[in-house]
């Protein structure tokens, strides 16, 4: 027999119930769906030849260009990152753990604009590092490397953050199966750890690369604005924008736009895997 007392949890009468779910759908109307059909609808009010013909503009090119070179860059610099730092925090025990931490969450806590101002402060012309650069002819504010270096800072965290609870999680127990019939540590990481991983690893390099795309505070700061060279995307629809060239500028937002839908269509697909692999590793 039932017990009574065990009752649903939800107390809510339906009406409650209905006006608290009317009122989610309609700030995410305002705030997510409104604006994404704003840049939709401006890049493409003066028909499908202006809209191609604004990201065929050579500017526009070259920033889209750059845009996926920052980001071929930066995400498998910060995957080899995430996998060395998420291995040695889960599967070791040392001095400064918890430090290291700290310095990986970062990125998180400091403003972009003011990590791309350390960026100039250490590789300007008024630098330190400055009259050696320039003595051999090194460019780095101003000019590719200080994007990459920029974009490298501030989404460094992602990767590792998704893999150090997951690993830890694990813990080392197959590793050490493995170790015990006569793998050595690279096989153990290669045939044991990636596969239990690779649906976080996954996760983690799909939102490092979202973020790497769309990056424009610490990349706005090293870039100098130099059209044709220095813009990535977000940069280019700011000054497109300020150009009042409208739709020039959303028809680039646009590609962002379109980007983080596939950001997220792929994020909860990822998610659904990543939720199995928890569960599975929670029951084991």
């Amino acid at each position: 027999m039932r017990n009574e007392h065990f009752r649903n949890p939800i107390s809510e009468t339906a009406p409650v119930r209905w006006a608290l779910i009317l009122a989610v759908l309609a700030f995410l109307a305002l705030f997510v769906l409104l604006p994404l059909l704003v840049v939709f609808t401006q890049a493409f009010r003066e028909g499908w030849s202006a809209y191609f013909s604004a990201l065929g503009e050579p500017d526009a090119v070259s920033a889209i260009r750059l845009t996926l070179l920052v980001a071929a860059i930066a995400v498998p610099a910060n995957l080899i990152f995430g996998l060395a730092a998420s291995w040695a925090i889960a599967k070791f025990d040392f001095k400064g753990k918890a430090f290291l931490i700290t310095l990986i969450d970062l990125p998180f806590s400091v403003s972009p604009v003011i990590s791309g101002l350390v960026y100039v402060l250490l590789f300007g012309a008024n630098s330190v590092l400055g009259p050696f650069l320039k003595s051999h002819g090194l460019q780095v504010v101003f000019a590719v490397p200080g994007i990459v270096l920029a974009t490298i800072f501030v989404t460094f965290p992602f990767v590792a953050r998704e893999l150090i609870p997951l690993m830890q999680e694990q813990g080392t127990g197959d590793e050490e199966a493995a170790i015990s019939l006569g793998a050595n540590g690279w096989q153990a990481f290669w045939y044991v750890t990636l596969p239990n991983i690779k649906w976080g690893l996954l996760y983690g390099v799909l939102l490092c690369n979202a973020r790497a795309m769309g990056e424009f505070g610490a990349v706005s700061v090293v870039s100098g604005h130099i059209r044709g060279l220095t813009n990535t995307m977000p940069l280019h629809v700011e000054i497109l924008y300020n150009d009042y060239n409208i739709v020039g500028a959303f028809a680039v937002a646009s590609l962002l736009a379109l980007l983080a839908l596939l950001t997220l269509v792929l994020r909860t697909i990822l998610e659904t895997q990543y939720g199995s692999e928890l569960s599975a590793t929670q029951k084991h």
